[in-house]
């Protein structure tokens, strides 16, 4: 499902960028976008957000066996 695959790129991306800020305390959203207050980091960190909380979903869904083979 796509909206699976866009999620997983996000909670990828919300991942990477706290590691970033736990090891080397650097927000690579804000560094892009303007600023932790800018309105599109802002929107990003939204989406992240939500991809993660839709993540959540994919821990609790049940395989076909066509699907883990793939």
């Amino acid at each position: 499902m796509i909206m699976d695959r866009v999620a997983l790129i996000l909670a990828i991306i919300g991942g990477l960028n706290w590691g970033c800020v736990g090891l080397f305390r650097f927000d690579l959203v804000a560094y892009l976008f303007g600023g932790q207050t800018a309105t599109v980091s802002r929107v990003v960190y939204t989406l992240v957000g939500l991809a993660s909380v839709w993540c959540i979903s994919l821990l609790f869904r049940e395989r076909d066996e066509a699907d883990e083979i793939v």
